[in-house]
């Protein structure tokens, strides 16, 4: 493993990180627990290689990889791949205040409308803040589309989110 990380923790340090990535672009909390389960099974067989400089980007690229490969095996065998792209899931964590929790409903159902190509970047971007240059590591895409990706998905997301937004104003 990357110098003295045990799985133990490496889990610790990145499974949340993990499985919301794979929870965004999956759209399916049981799929998600799998891909995580999937790849520290992985992780235990052979472990990371040496010489990892970021354990974390190594470990998103690898769940977003096994992640793009369930959504292509799922899309292939049921032809219906706008289902789960359509499914409205809750952002991390319920919140008390009402126009909050239909905020978050209204930012999920966006965020799943968003091509995959552009959910990816925006959550890497968003949610684990990564430049575009580690972005474009991660994903294997120069940088300039990791940016062009990430402004298209903004800007559909703020398209479709400012008339909610300018009512619970």
């Amino acid at each position: 493993m990357a110098g003295t990380d045990s799985l133990e923790e490496l889990y610790d340090a990145h499974a949340g990180a993990l499985f919301a990535l794979a929870l965004n672009l999956t759209r399916s909390d049981a799929d998600a627990r799998d891909l995580l389960q999937e790849q520290f099974q992985r992780l235990a067989r052979q472990p990371m290689p040496t010489g990892v400089r970021d354990p974390r980007g190594w470990l998103l690229q690898s769940i977003h990889r096994l992640a793009i490969d369930r959504v292509r095996r799922r899309a292939t065998r049921e032809r219906t791949s706008e289902r789960w792209s359509k499914e409205s899931m809750e952002l991390f964590a319920p919140h008390a205040d009402p126009d909050e929790a239909a905020f978050r409903r209204n930012l999920a159902q966006a965020l799943g409308d968003l091509p995959e190509d552009q959910r990816s970047v925006v959550h890497l971007k968003l949610w684990e803040g990564r430049t575009f240059e580690a972005i474009a590591r991660l994903l294997g895409i120069p940088p300039n589309t990791a940016a062009s990706r990430y402004r298209y998905g903004i800007d559909k997301l703020r398209a479709r989110l400012r008339p909610f937004y300018e009512e619970i104003r």
